[in-house]
């Protein structure tokens, strides 16, 4: 509570503030303002000490694309100079392999939190590559933390010498997955679900229909987390020294290993605590006991030295391109949040890199669950008429999947790594309906049509047999496409399509096996692969999409309130119908007459 009127009082504050800054200075002095701003936020860059440890501090979400913050936060960081725990995959990547080849470089630190980051599997995955990479350059690895997670001692696994604190713990128990299931919820205010779906494994609807999983749904998600386990104590055995049968008696004998038990268990090096680890890094690098600390950079502030930048973007002086172009977040009719794939606004993006002569290849990274299917579409669209001009070479994230495999199919060649999820080739529609919920606080409609199914989009009632046939009718022909062209552009017969379909997700390792996937590899690998088959030798450089705006940018574009070039977002059905809902009560409280007496329509006649 004590926060809740902090942060209150601190936003009242910034509110009053920026209203009398744009009286007080005008819209110009404004502007004015926000550049000096910005342009104090800029520097040089870190410099690196000689006998440096990179430290990387597991508290930090490494994610595709940097963060996306509202005008308000990007302003609070800009004035408080505070660095974000997050940074973006290929950034983390070319930081630690640019740090192997550093002289100044001799190790590096990674340091466990009580509030690790939330980096999916697969890029977790990458990030030990890299990992390793500089561990075989000869350079030390120290890894220490107070309680290992399963997800920390992954990356913490690839080092020389893994520390815990003798009053420490580390999880070694396995894998899960929960889903959450709404129906009884949705069943106790009213809110009515119908479905339409293909695909036995097509489980997406099942939180919404059921209170527990299908036996389908049940089958499939054992066998992808068998999947990414056994690539987990492969990946942790080779390491260690020890083979998966052994680490799998522990995970089933013991699950959470205290400090003592873990070192006996060849999982941990040794015990100490942190000032003891602390000594040792201070003698590492050349500092006296009573130095505070070691001499030190943090992965974020290395990113930012000019040599990083150098290697993550290729030849700057090269005429030809390779675009990366993210599609992160759920697949959405029309342009979407910054934190959707907005169907119209990706599919706007992919058609300018093919008309640019200068983009030689594109690397299509998707970390998608899908979404829309007719955005899909529009976006697969654009996929095939790009790679018929130039390479398209998708990279798969940590999950690419249904949707997100749509509008992956077409690419040239797909890469993705051993624990991308990916599959789910499927369709389901949901409908859902609040009738009982709008009759039982006394809410009714009544409709008059022209033609049988002139308000089949409707959410105020549940939808007739004959209805659902017919959507069920668009849901099947919709599928029947959908592994059609899967088929076509992978080159494999329909039947099997038909058969590894079903809406049954995959992981990447058997994507691959199954003719889904190409070839198990990261970004960097895709984008290596993208010059390759535009032979562009190593004449080439990177450039991201979309390109992040600006703090100015994104503050002017607050205040216009216009997002330019954008197209709307269409409303969901169910939101839509509680817009309507509030129009209703608006025209009520707009009945003021005195007397009682209207000239109006009859309430918001709407032809549909």
């Amino acid at each position: 509570m004590k926060d809740f009127f902090k942060y209150t009082f601190a936003s009242v504050i910034g509110s009053i503030l920026g209203i009398s800054l744009i009286i007080g200075l005008g819209f110009g002095g404004l502007i004015f303002l926000v550049a000096t701003i910005a342009s104090k936020t800029k520097d040089l860059g870190p410099q690196v000490k000689d006998k440096s440890i990179l430290v990387f501090d597991l508290a930090t979400n490494i994610t595709d694309t940097q963060p996306l913050y509202s005008t308000g936060e990007a302003l609070q960081e800009a004035l408080s100079g505070d660095e974000p725990a997050t940074i973006t995959l290929r950034n983390a990547i070319n930081t630690i392999d640019t740090a192997a080849k550093d002289d100044k470089i001799i190790g590096i630190y990674i340091k466990g939190t009580s509030s690790p980051g939330e980096t999916g599997l697969a890029n977790l995955q990458e990030i030990r590559q890299a990992l390793k990479r500089f561990r075989e350059s000869g350079k030390t690895i120290i890894a220490y933390d107070m309680d290992w997670t399963e997800r920390e001692y992954y990356l913490a696994s690839v080092a020389n010498n893994i520390v815990i604190n003798p009053f420490g713990a580390l999880e070694f128990n396995g894998l899960s997955s929960q889903t959450m299931f709404l129906t009884g919820a949705l069943n106790k205010f009213g809110v009515g679900v119908q479905v339409t779906r293909v695909g036995k494994y097509k489980s997406a609807v099942e939180p919404f229909i059921r209170e527990e999983m299908s036996p389908e749904n049940r089958q499939q998600t054992l066998q992808l987390l068998q999947d990414i386990w056994a690539e987990y104590l492969q990946t942790v055995a080779t390491s260690r020294g020890l083979t998966t049968e052994r680490l799998q008696t522990i995970v089933n004998n013991q699950g959470i290993l205290m400090a003592n038990a873990a070192v006996d268990s060849k999982l941990v090096d040794r015990l100490a605590y942190y000032d003891q680890v602390l000594s040792e890094l201070k003698k590492m690098t050349g500092k006296e006991e009573d130095d505070k600390t070691f001499r030190q950079i943090s992965l974020n502030n290395y990113a930012r030295i000019p040599k990083v930048t150098e290697v993550a973007n290729g030849d700057t002086d090269s005429k030809n391109k390779i675009a990366v172009v993210y599609a992160n977040g759920e697949i959405v009719d029309g342009a979407g949040t910054p934190r959707q794939v907005g169907g119209d606004r990706l599919a706007r993006e992919l058609r300018k890199l093919r008309l640019d002569d200068k983009v030689k290849a594109v690397v299509l990274r998707v970390n998608s669950p899908g979404g829309s299917a007719s955005a899909s579409e529009v976006i697969g669209r654009e996929v095939k008429l790009t790679s018929e001009k130039k390479p398209v070479i998708v990279s798969m994230g940590n999950i690419a999947a249904s949707g997100g495999y749509w509008i992956s199919m077409d690419a040239d060649q797909i890469l993705a790594e051993a624990t991308t999820i990916t599959g789910s080739i499927g369709v389901f529609g949901i409908l859902f309906n609040i009738q009982q919920l709008a009759n039982e606080n006394g809410i009714t409609w009544d409709v008059v049509k022209i033609g049988k199914f002139a308000d089949l989009n409707t959410s105020s009632r549940p939808k007739t047999e004959e209805e659902l046939t017919l959507i069920q009718n668009m849901v099947d022909s919709i599928y029947d496409r959908f592994i059609t062209n899967v088929a076509t552009a992978r080159n494999l017969p329909k039947q099997k399509v038909a058969e590894i379909a079903q809406g049954r997700v995959w992981s990447g390792a058997d994507a691959q096996q199954l003719g889904l996937v190409d070839e198990i590899g990261g970004i960097e690998t895709a984008i290596e692969v993208a010059a390759e088959t535009a032979e562009l030798g190593d004449d080439w450089k990177i450039e991201e999409y979309p390109e992040s705006s600006s703090l100015e940018q994104r503050i002017l574009r607050s205040l216009s309130g216009v997002e330019v070039g954008e197209v709307n977002t269409p409303v969901d059905p169910l939101t839509a119908e509680f817009n309507k809902l509030r129009e209703e009560l608006a025209s009520l409280r707009a009945m003021n007459d005195p007397y009682g007496i209207y000239t109006r329509l009859p309430f918001n006649l709407r032809i549909e």
